[in-house]
């Protein structure tokens, strides 16, 4: 009998769950200023076809999921190209005990106007990026209502044009996060951060130690609030024909984020003011507004509201080819998602653009609309 038992429990501790989740996309394109030019421009058409699988895995212990993808797209009328976009993420969680061992990184094929203008609000140049990311992290429970958090950061990013400079980021976190009430959760955590150019011919590099303290508060069971800040001790050291420059310089930085679940929508509102890496070859310091939302009409028929507002500035003094110049940035996109058939689902969306720069002399803005078509075949599962 006790052999039975054992056998029982070994089994159920080994037991594993994996899945497969693929899918096509197509989506046709149309976008009245690709680029955000003030310039005149022409309209631009286009075509994306994005196949892509999701993988997932559970034991008790070890979760893992990936998100496989490529963007084939097309694009001609005002803009003439074809490129692929790639996307290779991991995420795994290996739980113990008293220990919680986490991973996020992996590969991501991009364009500019893609990724880091809706991240920035800083049009770089309509180029294909390529970036690496590591970043592992271990949480330690000392006790029932104290924890040891640490982290590291590493990303490698490079740049399809020579008009655009390549970078690294490495960095490092630790501190304690500490259970108040049931609803109240208080972070403190020192991190360092490395910022260095890897492909100009004048070199860049910058370091910025900092503290950090962030309070979570619950306020009912489907409202949650976060707010967070603190110094960044930044120090910068640019390259030129006569010699190295540096500066000194102390940034605060802050955020605050709020959401609240419905029984069909859900809302998040939030605000933060951060340093970023840049193509310029320079940190730059973005004040991030985003205001989302989703409501599920139907079973079927979901609706949602992506609003963003940027103000973006050089925080760092050197940059090639002159001063980097202040701008603003806002997007509006709202889209409808129809699941129609058992496989097949329909999004229909909108976005409005709009970009002002000091040195521009009028602002920029677009209008672009997307209809996609996706087609999701029966998941694979394996369990033993």
């Amino acid at each position: 009998m006790a052999a039975i038992v054992t056998s029982d429990v070994v089994s159920r501790s080994e037991a594993a769950e994996w899945s497969l989740s693929p899918s096509v996309g197509v989506k046709g394109v149309y976008n009245s200023n690709l680029l955000l030019t003030p310039l005149p421009h022409d309209e631009t058409y286009g075509y994306w076809v994005t196949p892509a699988a999701e993988v997932a895995g559970k034991t008790e212990r070890l979760e893992v999921s990936s998100r496989i993808a490529a963007d084939f797209v097309g694009y001609f009328g005002g803009e003439d190209r074809q490129f692929t976009n790639a996307f290779a993420p991991l995420s795994v969680q290996y739980r113990t005990e008293k220990d919680l061992i986490g991973f996020t990184g992996g590969f991501t094929r991009d364009n500019t106007l893609l990724s880091e203008l809706q991240a920035t609000g800083v049009v770089l140049q309509f180029t294909q990026r390529n970036q690496w990311t590591a970043n592992p992290t271990w949480t330690r429970r000392l006790t029932e209502k104290l924890s040891f958090q640490s982290g590291v950061q590493f990303s490698n990013t490079t740049y399809e044009s020579a008009r655009l400079v390549d970078y690294r980021v490495v960095g490092g976190s630790g501190g304690l996060l500490y259970q108040l009430t049931e609803r109240d959760q208080v972070q403190l955590l020192g991190s360092y951060v490395h910022f260095r150019t890897t492909d100009s011919l004048f070199g860049f590099r910058a370091d910025f130690p900092g503290i950090n303290m962030s309070l979570t508060h619950a306020f009912a069971e489907s409202l949650t609030g976060t707010i967070y800040g603190g110094p960044r001790f930044l120090s910068s050291t640019s390259q030129t024909q006569v010699g190295d420059i540096t500066a000194r310089d102390t940034v605060w930085l802050a955020g605050a984020s709020v959401t609240k679940n419905f029984e069909r929508a859900t809302l998040q509102l939030s605000f933060a003011r951060d340093l970023a890496p840049s193509g310029f070859g320079l940190l730059i310091q973005t004040n991030r507004g985003e205001l989302s939302g989703s409501y599920e009409i139907s079973e079927t028929l979901t609706c949602s509201l992506n609003v963003v507002g940027i103000l973006t500035s050089g925080k760092t003094s050197a940059v090639i080819g002159g001063v980097f110049p202040d701008s603003s940035y806002v997007s509006l996109a709202p889209k409808l998602s129809w699941k129609f058939l058992e496989w097949w689902q329909a999004e229909v969306s909108y976005m409005y653009r709009w970009r002002d720069t000091d040195t521009a002399i009028d602002s920029a803005s677009s209008h672009a609309t997307t209809f996609m078509v996706t087609y999701y075949p029966p998941k694979f599962s394996l369990s033993y």
